[in-house]
């Protein structure tokens, strides 16, 4: 089998899936609201271990580890086809989806956290309710992942 993402199982990962033409399709609450339970629907039937996460209005990053037997490319396909069936919207997403290696997987979340900030939304990471960080969700608790030591790319 062909695999695009060489980055699977046992690693944390910044994963990073963008609406179609950039929309800003989870500027509405609701649309925001339900990508976050299609996430947690996703981790019933393909588990997997997330740290952090954002729901931006065009893009959504997450933190995750995905344990064997489940891919990234599942899980993901999972997400993005369940959230376009719950929503009804039709096409919604750019076909793929972007990974990287969390070489320092607390500077990966505060990236994830201060994306709202950065784009203006929110003053405070807390304050933005589509975000780990606002402490209303469940996340797992973030592990260093010490058998990782290749550097693919730096945050911004």
């Amino acid at each position: 089998m062909n695999q695009r993402h060489f980055i699977q199982n046992n690693s944390t990962m910044l994963v990073t899936t963008n609406t179609l033409d950039r929309r800003p399709i989870f500027a509405k609450p609701a649309i925001a609201k339900e990508a976050i339970d299609c996430l947690y629907r996703t981790q019933q039937f393909h588990p997997f271990f997330l740290y952090a996460f954002v729901i931006m209005p065009d893009h959504c990053h997450l933190l995750m580890r995905v344990p064997e037997p489940a891919t990234i490319s599942r899980v993901m396909n999972a997400f993005k086809s369940g959230l376009t069936f719950d929503t009804g919207i039709g096409k919604m997403w750019q076909q793929r989806f972007y990974i990287s290696l969390a070489d320092d997987p607390a500077e990966a979340k505060h990236y994830i956290h201060m994306n709202p900030v950065k784009a203006g939304l929110v003053e405070n990471p807390q304050d933005y309710p589509w975000s780990s960080a606002c402490g209303r969700w469940d996340i797992s608790p973030l592990e260093l992942d010490l058998s990782v030591d290749v550097s693919i790319q730096r945050y911004s």
